[in-house]
């Protein structure tokens, strides 16, 4: 089979297609055609080395990938043959996802129904599942107003429809008009350009800020975390795609009667049953056509290192997908 495999760290162009044994799924594993693959910003920086410790100790050569879409073709020893057929979303453990097949945990198994497309759904699969953990982390009601940055990614896009639902009014930052655009088509009350001098005073005029998410962290985060509303503000920190974490003091907390929550989505998928309700809620969602998939980009698996690039370079919106 085909796979995009990383030999060395390095610039995207390290990302080669090369022909691989197809994996055996193990006991406990199906293997999976894969339809459609997610890129993540972190793979990025796995690739370049800058997070070559997210590896767990994998050495190289290895195929980058954890999320994919696509059809059970084969069951591992003990393994359910109903399965095989089926569409499903699934998580490998880290590694395989580039792939024309992969091998995953069946235990990460979604199934995914006929009236929603395979890179639909991977489109919401995982960040959707982040994106309802940080509501719920920073507690948000109806009528709490709050701000989005990067929120033309893969989880703002679904982060900025599901806040609308729950009735809050969402200030969405991201950088260019083209960005800015689809966050009104998504529903967005107000949109501001980051990249632009002033932008905070453009968010601070549509009202003070109840909640702010905050994937960015550096210069944007801490600018952010000045639009909060003293004795009730809360910034939820899930990432520094900035390279820089948001810098706060315990004393500016204190002073100003704020929270500072960090997140990380890894705990959600450490409690497979609830990450699974999560993502199903997603998908019906999608299904009936109360939520959109934002799908800015798809790369076939030979331009993998064109993905990378425009991840890198900020030129993307909502998710990248390789379609094998």
């Amino acid at each position: 089979m085909r796979a995009v495999v990383l030999h060395e760290f390095g610039p995207p162009a390290h990302l080669r297609v090369t022909d691989v044994p197809a994996p055996t799924p193990a006991a406990g594993e199906v293997a999976v055609r894969v339809a459609a693959a997610g890129v993540q910003f972190l793979e990025t920086q796995i690739r370049a080395g800058t997070m070559r410790g997210a590896l767990g100790g994998s050495p190289l050569p290895v195929i980058l990938g954890k999320e994919i879409a696509g059809l059970v073709t084969e069951v591992g020893p003990g393994g359910d043959p109903a399965l095989i057929g089926t569409r499903v979303l699934a998580s490998t453990t880290g590694l395989g996802g580039y792939a024309e097949t992969a091998a995953v945990p069946a235990a990460t198994l979604v199934p995914v129904g006929e009236d929603l497309g395979l890179p639909e759904a991977l489109a919401l699969y995982r960040y959707g599942v982040t994106a309802q953990g940080l509501i719920r982390a920073a507690r948000v009601t109806a009528g709490d107003r709050i701000l989005v940055l990067a929120a033309a990614g893969a989880v703002g896009t679904v982060l900025v429809q599901l806040l609308k639902r729950a009735g809050a009014t969402v200030v969405a930052a991201a950088g260019g008009e083209h960005k800015l655009a689809l966050l009104r088509e998504l529903g967005a009350g107000h949109v501001v350009d980051y990249t632009r001098p002033g932008w905070t005073d453009e968010a601070r005029a549509s009202g003070p800020m109840d909640v702010v998410f905050d994937h960015v962290g550096g210069a944007l985060g801490r600018a952010a975390f000045e639009l909060l509303t003293p004795g009730r503000g809360r910034q939820v920190t899930f990432g520094f795609s900035s390279g820089t974490p948001l810098d706060v003091r315990p004393g500016e907390l204190v002073g100003r009667g704020l929270t500072v929550t960090g997140f990380s989505a890894g705990f959600l998928w450490n409690r497979p049953v609830l990450a699974r309700e999560l993502a199903t809620e997603v998908l019906d969602l999608a299904a009936s056509g109360q939520l959109t998939a934002v799908i800015g980009q798809r790369f076939p698996l030979d331009r993998a290192a064109d993905a990378h690039a425009a991840i890198e370079a900020r030129a993307t919106v909502g998710k990248t997908l390789l379609i094998p």
